[in-house]
Formats: C-alpha cells, sequence, structure tokens
C-alpha cells in the first residue's frame, strides 16, 4: 500500500538539466555538434538571466559540458551560487559527423542519399559522426550519475546541448526513442526540471522552462518534417 503521506516536495532530490545560451549558428540553423561555437551577444544575456533564476534551487552541484557556449552558460550559476565547476565530456552535444556547419537544406543538397537514411534507418551513422544510441549511452551514464550524487532536498544541475539532452532525458527513463518526438526542442537557456518523488521514482515536474521566451530562443537542433 502506498504511503498515504507523501514526501514533501521541498525535501526531494531535483536535477535540471539547462540548455546552453543563444549562439550564432543556433540563428542560422547550422548543425553545431561538437564544434566549438561561443555564446552570440544574445545568448550571454539569456544566461545571466537564466542563471539568477536557477540559483533560487541553490544548486548543490555544476555539471558542464566543456563546449564553450554551455561552459560559459554554466559559469553565470557558478559565479552567482560560488559552486565549483565541473566539467564533463559525456554533457557535449552529439557529434554531427559531415553535417557541423550545414542547415538541414544543405545537407540534403550535399548528401542526398545520406539525408535519406539519416530519416529512414534507425540508428543510423552519419559519415564521421556519433551513433544516436552511443549518444544515448553516456548521456544516460552522466545523468544516472547526477541522480545518484544529489541528496534529499539538493538540486544538481547539469548543463548541456538540447539534443543530446533530450535523447538523454528518454535514456534516463529507459524510454523508447521514437517518444523523442513527445518533446519539442528545448529553446536557448531553457531547462527541464526532474524530481525524485519517494514512491514513483524520478518524474518530470518541467520542461523547457524559458527566461527569454520570444523568436530568438532558437529550438534545438528541429528536424524537418518528412512528408
Amino acid at each position: 500500500m502506498q504511503n498515504a503521506h507523501p514526501s514533501p516536495r521541498r525535501q526531494r532530490p531535483r536535477l535540471v538539466l539547462w540548455r546552453h545560451g543563444q549562439t550564432e549558428w543556433n540563428v542560422l540553423e547550422k548543425a553545431q555538434g561538437q564544434a566549438d561555437v561561443p555564446l552570440d551577444d544574445t545568448g550571454r544575456i539569456q544566461a545571466k538571466q537564466a542563471a539568477a533564476m536557477l540559483a533560487t534551487f541553490d544548486p548543490a552541484f555544476i555539471w558542464s559540458s566543456d563546449l564553450q557556449r554551455a561552459r560559459d552558460t554554466a559559469q553565470e550559476l557558478a559565479a552567482l551560487t560560488g559552486r565549483d565547476l565541473e566539467l564533463d565530456a559525456r554533457l557535449r552535444e552529439y557529434h554531427v559527423g559531415i553535417r557541423q556547419g550545414t542547415t538541414f537544406a544543405e545537407f540534403q543538397s550535399k548528401h542526398p542519399d545520406i539525408y535519406e537514411k539519416f530519416f529512414s534507418e534507425e540508428n543510423y551513422r552519419v559519415p564521421g559522426a556519433e551513433l544516436p544510441s552511443e549518444v544515448n549511452e553516456r548521456m544516460k551514464a552522466v545523468i544516472d550519475e547526477a541522480a545518484a550524487a544529489v541528496n534529499d532536498g539538493e538540486t544538481g544541475v547539469l548543463v548541456g546541448h538540447g539534443a543530446a539532452l533530450r535523447s538523454g532525458l528518454l535514456a534516463f527513463f529507459e524510454a523508447p526513442p521514437h517518444l523523442r518526438e513527445m518533446f519539442a526542442g528545448m529553446a536557448n537557456c531553457a531547462w527541464t526540471v526532474l524530481e525524485k518523488h519517494a514512491e514513483r521514482g524520478w518524474q518530470i515536474i518541467d520542461y523547457n522552462a524559458q527566461t527569454l521566451p520570444h523568436a530568438s530562443s532558437v529550438l534545438a537542433d528541429e528536424m524537418p518534417v518528412e512528408h
């Protein structure tokens, strides 16, 4: 029989998955992958404003991708909270191989056969890229580690990249990859909050929360709809 008195929310462990601020390549809709693209002026403003909100969680730890757009976003929160920033390459974006630096239209024009396989074959490896299953594995590992590290009443913050965070979220919950389409891409500097319920385990209590919900908050690596 379930406990009639669930644990108070304030005592539950939390994880925040936070996407980096905007970059020029986000605006141009170019696949960034693991290219070390910096924040643009809007991205730096987003990071400062989002950090001020996330500081209210009083995070116990802050882990970040080592790519500078994530690292510089995370540093804003570290500076406000006085927490050390731990860099972890497992939180990097997908390595996208020959897609890097191209829009979907350019990718289709340059590599039509590969483009077709990218959408039609499960777990397809674009030349030079990671397999989706490889991204799932590394992201699940780091989120699992963070979930084990956060104590009751604490919040851990993981700073990363839109496509990898969304895939990692599904992998963490051991959900089928096709359910990825249930989730819109995370906007720049948006975050997702997970909370551990005493009886039900980890739950999503907030998704794609945004500081700046205007048009410049570019969604993560959105794929065109195939007809």
